[in-house]
């Protein structure tokens, strides 16, 4: 067999440490017919014109490359024996830069390890064989899961370029958590105003046809793989017709049960059927089955009697269902949530009046909100003082260690409308750490710095302070030994994972941190991209972040999605992958257990699991892990492997 050493000497980089010319003379003494080519720089572009040449001329039947990384060139060498008529996959590489002249003071010692490197691969490269990437056609839809803002916009921009979206949502609205506020840091401007026109454009915009909104729906299965995944989505019945309500709210008022209105965080109460609240979009209200009257067997049908618009609007006999949808690509767009301060011990909440946190604070000051946007004790009276305490939970090892980034900006909002709105209030922000990051945070801090009603005072611990009621129901906040009065207490806790996040994570097999944020496939680098090809992530479902960056992850998964999954597109699949061999699978499912990458299932039938090539990295877990030595590797099998551990120990 015809084998090609072609030696990179990589300018002085491994030239100064390993002598070519004695790694050529070793090269004579191997095993088969070898020949030994030295370039200077095999990855420029003269040094892989000459490369090329040398193959069409020598025609190899086997190419080993001894220069740097495989990350770093491996497709670059490939795509020359390409151009050369060679398969790309009789090449194999030896890492001699990174790997032995950069850690090695003795260029004698050099020399001999990169000569029993080569040696090693040249033993391995005879065993490899010609491997072909595979065609699959794909689907060009995508399911993204979660209508907040990054949710919305990628569905938005996906529908703009022609594909079809379905968007599914837990809740009967869109617009996540920001539309629960009245004004948004730095700007003030109206967090529902600001959304309006990117609402209003998913569901009646230009288009809308090519968005399926599916509220108060759950994934509730996925099966398949990217370009071709199959979904199951549990719709809980609304029990209103979203094409015929006009939201004239007429069987509102005609309810005869109310509850404690949870989006309000239970400060006001609700009916039955309802809007979640004022504004909300789509703009129709949904039934609550478990505390309709009709759920404890009474017939009631006044909402339904009452509706002007027909007896076909408020249905309410509908049922619960489960649909499937095929598309290529998914967009986990979850949001966050709050962390529960109610786990702080010391700090009242739950437990003493007006201590509240900074959603309940965010509903008290909109005008929709249960007070109509004043700022009122439990009692009805203005408060003349407000403390606002920032990191309630963050910093800390006992609750969170991270910061959200975000709560020091939104105290300081808190600081500017308590100002507007009650001009001689007093307030004071105890704070462990201020983070304001960007070109317009520091305004929003001059403003309450310089306010004379404004104080700033620093604790090192969450510890340091603790909140106390008197019997006058006036709060005492003590703060390293000092204490303090105040008719209010505002705790600004961290952003969360959202609720059902690590069930959903279980779902789909994807992996959660430390902190149950899902996991992307690289922090820095590959961020939006989780560890499961074709599911993407956006948002704060992966960390905490803002409106802006939010929604900029959500473009960033809609590029994922435009540039790999083209309407006619075929996809080619890397054959470096595991293959099963049916004759020796006893069926035992450890494979299964210990893939990382969702790509293997179990064919109940035969008795046999099925690697899909599509979703398989090659990682090699499962061949390791088969008891019946019954998975192959392609390109790294195990005769391979221990012939290039022979070659290296000759």
């Amino acid at each position: 067999m015809k084998i090609g050493v072609y030696f990179c000497n990589c300018g002085t980089n491994i030239a100064d440490k390993v002598n070519s010319d004695l790694v050529a003379e070793a090269v004579k003494t191997f095993p088969d017919h070898h020949y030994f080519v030295v370039l200077d720089f095999i990855c420029s572009e003269d040094g892989r014109l000459q490369f090329e040449e040398s193959l069409k001329g020598e025609q190899p039947d086997r190419v080993v490359v001894a220069a740097c990384s495989p990350r770093d060139h491996e497709n670059t060498f490939r795509r020359c024996l390409i151009n050369a008529g060679i398969n790309p996959y009789l090449l194999q590489m030896v890492n001699i830069r990174e790997q032995i002249a950069w850690v090695t003071e003795s260029p004698v010692v050099a020399t001999e390890k990169a000569v029993r490197a080569i040696r090693g691969s040249a033993n391995r490269v005879v065993l490899q064989k010609p491997l072909e990437k595979k065609q699959l056609e794909v689907s060009s839809d995508a399911l993204i899961i979660g209508a907040g803002p990054a949710g919305m916009k990628a569905a938005l921009s996906l529908a703009e370029a022609g594909r079809k979206v379905t968007l599914v949502e837990r809740t009967p609205f869109i617009g996540g958590l920001p539309v629960r506020f009245e004004d948004l840091f730095p700007a003030m401007e109206c967090a529902p105003c600001m959304l309006e026109p990117l609402m209003a454009d998913l569901l009646h915009g230009d288009y809308a046809e090519n968005i399926e909104l599916m509220t108060m729906s759950e994934l509730v299965e996925l099966t398949g793989f990217y370009g071709n995944f199959i979904a199951k989505i549990h719709r809980k019945p609304r029990h209103v017709s979203l094409h015929d309500c006009i939201g004239c709210g007429e069987c509102i008022e005609v309810c005869p049960v109310s509850v404690s209105n949870e989006f309000n965080s239970n400060a006001c109460m609700r009916k039955a059927i309802d809007f979640a609240f004022t504004g909300v979009l789509p703009n129709a209200p949904s039934l609550m089955e478990d505390i309709c009257i009709r759920s404890k067997g009474d017939e009631c049908r006044l909402c339904k009697d009452v509706c002007p618009m027909g007896e076909d609007v408020i249905d309410l006999d509908e049922v619960a269902s489960v649909v499937e949808r095929r598309f290529g690509s998914l967009i986990l767009a979850t949001g966050a949530s709050l962390y529960d301060t109610s786990q702080l011990s010391g700090l009242g909440m739950g437990t003493l009046p007006d201590v509240y946190d900074s959603m309940q604070f965010e509903r008290m000051l909109s005008s929709t909100g249960p007070t109509g946007g004043e700022i009122l004790t439990a009692d009805g009276r203005s408060p003349e003082s407000i403390a606002i305490v920032h990191c309630a939970g963050s910093l800390d090892e006992e609750h969170k260690p991270y910061c959200s980034g975000i709560c020091c900006q939104y105290a300081l909002k808190f600081n500017h409308l308590i100002s507007e709105k009650l001009p001689n209030t007093s307030v004071t922000h105890y704070y462990r750490e201020l983070v304001l990051p960007g070109k317009e945070a520091h305004a929003m801090f001059e403003y309450a710095v310089n306010n004379k009603n404004s104080t700033m005072r620093r604790y090192l611990r969450l510890s340091d302070i603790a909140v106390s009621c008197d019997e006058d129901r006036k709060l005492h906040i003590d703060c390293s030994g000092e204490r303090a009065f105040s008719d209010m207490v505002i705790l600004c806790p961290p952003l969360v994972p959202a609720e059902g996040s690590s069930e959903l994570a279980k779902m789909l097999d994807l992996g959660c941190d430390s902190f149950g944020f899902f996991s992307e496939l690289h922090g820095r680098i590959d961020s939006t991209q989780s560890t499961i090809k074709g599911i993407y992530l956006a948002g704060a479902c992966h960390e905490p972040m803002d409106i802006k960056h939010s929604i900029l992850e959500g473009m960033a998964a809609v590029g994922y999605s435009l540039a790999g999954l083209q309407p006619g597109r075929i996809v080619e699949t890397e054959p470096t992958t595991a293959e099963i061999d049916e004759s020796g699978c006893a069926g035992c499912h450890l494979c299964i257990s210990v893939c990382p990458y969702r790509a293997i299932s179990f064919d109940a039938e035969k008795n046999i699991s099925r690697v899909n090539a599509v979703l398989c990295h090659g990682c090699g877990t499962c061949v390791a892990a088969c008891p019946a030595a019954a998975i192959v590797g392609h390109g790294f099998t195990s005769e391979q492997i221990m012939a290039e551990i022979e070659g290296a120990l000759k």
